[in-house]
């Protein structure tokens, strides 16, 4: 088993994520691409090891030939699956097996990095590198993002300054917010203008972290440069003082967004520890934004490889979700075959384990936590998609449990594969690759969304809610009706749902673990994202602007005078 492994097997004794990919002597990044047939010279390229991909490499009659395969999970621990490492691992098996497959993913923000979770490069001997420089400023993709976005709030407050220009809007009613990459729980509701007439108007304001911007969901969903360009000049801003809505473009505000979004727009060309392309573009939360991969990457893959592994955030219940009712839906994509990723710590957890005890085998609690992924499992067959549970194992696991949750999950209809990419890279995940192939080869079926977009917003919420998260009905906090009325009155009905709710359950309390019943959900305010065209529901005590943890992570960052980093995961 893919932890198990690691004692057993020398490469892995004792390593760390960073130590395993700092003695890595990496492919220069042109011999990458020419496993796609790329060019050298269709290649912007950032050092030796990174690139930028041109869009004009994107071809619409292969993307429809070629297969999709979305790593999702099962409603996770604090720490996270693994869905990253499943999807880094699955690649190599693919391509151990005789397939050409690519793995593409989202970029990691630096609020997890130096908070709770970690970076997203995967772990062990799956994993994506250069490791320090993913995690870190990469390519400057959120740099850009993040200066779009707050160039954005620097005209609206601009032109509110303004005596010529003035569009006389109502400070009062603006939601268009700043952001930055870092949790930080002060910047959530700010007063900015102080300081005297000089320095703007006073107003109300508040920052929400970068991968919950619109400019990021924007980003993730234009089909093109033009079409990303008309989604900025979309974004709702607020409304004037006699009640006329106002847009970015009110402001010409488009094309200098663009101007800064104009490399950012390209996917990046890295590798995995086996030399196989990786294309890493975007990097929107499951759990407060859509929570995949840029549309121009997927297709960008798909263009290029006979099969594409993607993950989507969290569990099921949000990154999947979002993925297939907002993503595939709009960009007209078929996966063919959903990775379920389980860990038997996650099975405890939801059958009743403290978390002191995860490491602990419990069969009994992993029988009572089986609930959890058997609703994922039912989920995913709504979308007319078969699944494949991968358990990405730990040391702590025992063999009475894993043969317990391969055995149920047979007697469900679904196949259920032990994965070590962790330990093994490729070699450990042949079989989870063989399991994939079969769903592909000989199962699929035309997948189809949950929801019409055009269907009435509080059905489409209702439906999202009854039908994935297994709640009895949904409420409605004052703001959030009034908040629908403003919807209804923009003519924002058709724009999908992109839920904000907490990862930690299927409702909205994250103290209900396994799967919970006879509950309701509340939303709490919904928010408009015009330009991505979303409609984002908040549900319970969620934030758009995370926290840090008691113990940050960073702190067990260093850095030597030769610029060898440690501690980063």
């Amino acid at each position: 088993m893919a932890h198990t492994t690691d004692i057993e097997t020398p490469k892995t004794a004792h390593l760390t994520d960073i130590e395993i990919a700092q003695g890595k002597k990496l492919q220069h990044i042109k011999h990458i691409a020419q496993k796609l047939k790329i060019e050298e010279d269709n290649l912007e390229m950032y050092g030796k090891y990174k690139a930028k991909l041109p869009l004009d490499l994107i071809d619409e009659e292969k993307i429809k030939q070629n297969n999709l395969v979305l790593v999702t999970a099962l409603t996770p621990t604090p720490a996270g699956e693994g869905k990253t490492t499943v999807s880094i691992g699955l690649t190599e098996g693919l391509n151990k097996v005789g397939k050409q497959a690519t793995v593409v993913l989202r970029e990691p923000s630096l609020g997890p990095v130096f908070g709770i979770k970690g970076g997203a490069a995967g772990g062990g001997y799956s994993q994506v590198v250069p490791m320090e420089d993913i995690n870190l400023h990469f390519t400057g993709d959120f740099n850009a993002i993040e200066k779009a976005n707050n160039l954005l709030s620097a005209l609206i407050d601009n032109n509110l300054q303004s005596k010529v220009n003035n569009l006389n809007i109502d400070p009062r009613t603006i939601l268009w917010k700043r952001v930055i990459d870092m949790n930080d729980r002060a910047l959530r509701q700010i007063t900015i203008g102080l300081g005297g007439t000089g320095n703007g108007i006073p107003r109300e304001d508040g920052f929400n972290i970068t991968p919950a911007s619109e400019v990021m969901a924007i980003l993730c969903m234009a089909s093109d440069f033009n079409d990303l360009k008309e989604r900025l000049g979309n974004i709702f801003i607020g409304f004037t003082f006699d009640k006329k809505p106002v847009f970015a473009k009110d402001l010409k505000a488009e094309n200098a967004m663009a101007i800064l979004l104009k490399d950012a727009i390209k996917p990046n060309l890295v590798q995995t520890l086996e030399e196989n392309p990786a294309i890493i573009h975007g990097g929107p939360f499951a759990n407060i934004a859509q929570g995949t991969n840029s549309v121009i990457a997927t297709k960008m893959g798909l263009s290029l490889s006979n099969y594409v592994v993607t993950e989507a955030g969290f569990g099921a219940d949000l990154g999947a979700e979002k993925f297939l009712n907002i993503k595939s839906a709009h960009a007209k994509l078929n996966p063919k075959c959903v990775v379920l990723v389980a860990t038997v710590r996650a099975l405890r957890h939801h059958g009743g384990s403290p978390k002191e005890e995860y490491n602990t085998p419990n069969l009994e609690r992993v029988q009572n936590g089986f609930k959890n992924l058997e609703k994922h499992i039912e989920n995913i067959r709504k979308y007319n998609i078969e699944p494949v549970v991968a358990i990405n194992s730990f040391i702590s696991d025992s063999i009475d449990e894993v043969v317990f949750v391969i055995g149920a999950c047979k007697k469900l209809g679904v196949e259920a594969v032990v994965s070590e990419g962790w330990a093994n890279g490729g070699d450990g995940t042949k079989k989870l690759a063989n399991a994939v192939i079969n769903v592909v080869e000989n199962k699929a079926t035309q997948y189809k969304p949950l929801y019409d977009w055009k269907s009435p917003v509080k059905e489409k919420i209702e439906t999202i809610a009854k039908e994935i998260y297994g709640a009895v009905g949904v409420t409605y906090d004052k703001k959030a009706q009034l908040n629908l009325r403003r919807i209804d009155r923009l003519g924002f009905n058709d724009f999908a749902i992109c839920m904000a709710k907490t990862q930690k359950s299927f409702s909205d309390n994250d103290k209900l673990i396994g799967r919970p019943e006879g509950f309701t959900v509340t939303v709490r305010e919904i928010e408009i994202a015009a330009g991505a065209q979303f409609i984002i529901p908040i549900l319970g005590k969620m934030m758009r602007m995370p926290g840090l943890p008691a113990t940050p992570a960073s702190e067990g960052m260093s850095i030597d005078n030769n610029g060898k980093i440690s501690g980063l995961s």
